[in-house]
């Protein structure tokens, strides 16, 4: 059986490479990818620790995370499609339709 710890070094690893990709990169769709492995580590930390107590809470938290996830990517693709319909450009530092 595969120890607690490993799941938590790969939580950590994907939430450090997820963390990373949102900070440096310029592009939206990468973004959006990041974000997505954050989460994805995230998930793994819950059903591992609720692997280790015996519990379903983590992987019910999993479950309601990857429904969040789910919409949150419906609606970032419908902002995405607008944006590359006004603008034709997916880098964060030239799109600026949406200040306020």
């Amino acid at each position: 059986m595969v120890p607690l710890s490993w799941y938590i070094l790969l939580g950590v690893v994907l939430f450090v490479i997820g963390a990373a990709g949102v900070l440096v990169r310029r592009n939206i769709l990468v973004v959006l990818m990041s974000l997505e492995l954050l989460l994805n580590s995230v998930n793994i930390n819950f059903i591992a620790f609720g692997r280790y107590y015996g519990d379903f809470r983590g992987q019910i938290f999993a479950i309601f995370v990857i429904a969040t996830t789910a919409a949150e990517v419906a609606v970032a693709l419908g902002i995405l499609v607008a944006l590359v319909r006004n603008k034709s450009t997916l880098k964060v530092d030239e799109v600026t339709m949406m200040k306020g």
